[in-house]
């Protein structure tokens, strides 16, 4: 019999997965069961293993939402199969976020159980928007409050006359609702009417949006910018610092919302590299990556390895699929043989020098003729034999551009794409609703599966102000046989090129 698991109740942070906390990533990675709310960023949930059960607790109200005691049970359940359980919390467990309530059920259960705080919204958010809650000219104290004690709920705790009398700055979570009564009240307990507020939407995110103004105009000054939930609160004169300290919102795409479309293993960097530019990161793989079918094949070319004269590698995902299967097979990387390596592109190169391997070839673009001037220039390949080590379905030009020269070409598939059509963060929904300013492209093949999904035409003439960046020309090749054309192609075939094109041309404007 299992002995029982423990439940840990993880702060999120609030909502850049950056704030998490090392001992939160410690036990998402090794959790047999993730809890999650909604507004849990779902960046997070990549650091938990893939074999862990996923659980979205739901909004309240929605079709399939757990109910708070329906979540207790849940996590008394998981735990006596004897399974790590993670609880994961926006913001701090502990501070108005229910985990005292769900502490007590497993304490009264006989489950163990950890607290592990999260960074709270009450002092990120604020900082996001360029706002100290304390400040030696300001203010030198700090209550925080919720707008929203709890449905049901009649009589309020909370003293505004008290509140009204304390000095120094006011955060109010989840009070949008009842913002207008809340200004009014603590007008009429004393607040002046000119005192400094601040509301901050989807703080320490892409989307965060700020909205200034005084007690007697927030109100309306909300209303008319259409903030919807979650939407942070700050009230006093550290509210004046904003216009100085906002350095969150000043970055140079800030606001930008930006389609990833990369397979979700690998979406990481790029999405991590436009997020600290301060863009709205919307990750929507549209290919995973998968074993190849051609198995023989692979057989045949290992067998052979030693017979070759070159191995080409197109891609980093060849790379880390060929050698996959490689020490399957073989415990020594001098197995490999005596073959040169060719990689076509840096980020190629640079996966191949990470297992100590030289590159002795790297053409500069990653076309087909560009790779056989390449070979041309470095020695006659008349005759040598070249084992091309790349995707199951993959562009006819460069065995041909090879074999036109000479080579005896073996076109070995180590991987193949298949689509990606899973959406459990929302994000593929986000951008059907709202469009996107970018959708960047880092392959032929997320072009084709984005297209197949969304048709991608079609997405351009419904949101006609979106435009889109290809890493190379191989990839601006699937966009253009669409009969579309991209407005961006990285002159330098990396993720790096990619994020600079993509900077240059934000920063033009619309052409």
């Amino acid at each position: 019999m299992k002995s029982t698991g423990t439940v840990y109740l993880v702060g999120a942070g609030p909502g850049d997965p950056g704030l998490l906390t090392l001992r939160g990533a410690e036990l998402l990675g090794r959790a047999d069961v993730v809890i999650h709310d909604m507004l849990v960023n779902p960046e997070l949930l990549r650091l938990a293993p893939k074999s862990a059960e996923q659980i979205a607790r739901g909004s309240q109200g929605t079709p399939g939402a757990l109910s708070q005691k329906e979540l207790n049970a849940l996590m008394i359940k998981k735990a006596r199969e004897g399974k790590c359980v993670v609880r994961l919390k926006g913001g701090d467990p502990f501070i108005f976020g229910r985990g005292g309530e769900e502490a007590e059920e497993l304490a009264s259960a006989g489950i163990p159980f950890e607290v592990v705080p999260g960074v709270s919204s009450i002092s990120a958010v604020p900082a996001y928007a360029g706002i100290p809650l304390t400040h030696r000219g300001y203010a030198s104290t700090f209550t925080a409050l919720t707008g929203h004690e709890g449905e049901g709920k009649e009589n309020s705790n909370l003293d505004f006359e008290q509140i009204a009398r304390i000095p120094g700055t006011k955060v109010i979570l989840m009070g949008l609702k009842h913002l207008r009564e809340l200004a009014t009240v603590l007008v009429e307990k004393g607040l002046p009417p000119d005192t400094p507020v601040a509301l901050i939407q989807w703080g320490t995110t892409g989307r965060q949006r700020s909205v200034d103004g005084t007690l007697a105009t927030i109100a309306d000054l909300a209303d008319k910018a259409r903030l919807t939930p979650p939407v942070l609160t700050v009230i006093g004169d550290v509210v004046k610092l904003r216009p100085r300290l906002n350095w969150f919102e000043r970055r140079p795409l800030f606001g930008t919302r930006i389609v990833v479309t990369r397979a979700k293993e690998q979406a990481g960097q790029l999405s991590g590299m436009l997020r600290d530019l301060g863009a709205d990161v919307l990750e929507i793989p549209t290919i995973r990556i998968a074993p190849s079918t051609r198995k023989q094949d692979i057989m045949d070319a290992l067998l052979e390895l030693n017979s070759y004269d070159w191995l080409v590698f197109t891609s980093p995902n060849g790379v880390t699929a060929f050698f996959d299967i490689f020490f399957r097979r073989f415990q020594d990387l001098r197995d490999v043989g005596g073959a040169r390596i060719a990689a076509i592109g840096p980020a190629t190169a640079a996966r191949l020098r990470d297992l100590h391997l030289q590159v002795d070839l790297m053409p500069e673009e990653a076309l087909a003729s560009k790779v056989a001037d390449a070979f041309e220039k470095y020695q006659s390949i008349e005759n040598l034999k070249i084992c091309l080590l790349r995707a199951e379905v993959a562009n006819s030009e460069l065995p041909r551009a090879l074999t036109e020269l000479g080579a005896i070409v073996d076109d070995i598939a180590v991987y193949r794409t298949e689509a990606e059509s899973e959406d459990a963060t929302g994000t593929a929904a986000r951008l059907m609703e709202g469009g996107a300013d970018w959708i960047t492209f880092t392959s032929g093949s997320t072009v084709e599966k984005f297209h197949a999904r969304f048709d991608l035409p079609g997405l351009l003439k419904r949101f006609p102000a979106m435009r889109l960046a290809s890493i190379g020309p191989e990839t601006s090749k699937a966009i253009r046989a669409l009969g579309i054309k991209e407005t961006v192609e990285a002159r330098e075939h990396t993720l790096e090129g990619l994020v600079r094109g993509l900077m240059t041309a934000h920063e033009r404007g619309p052409a």
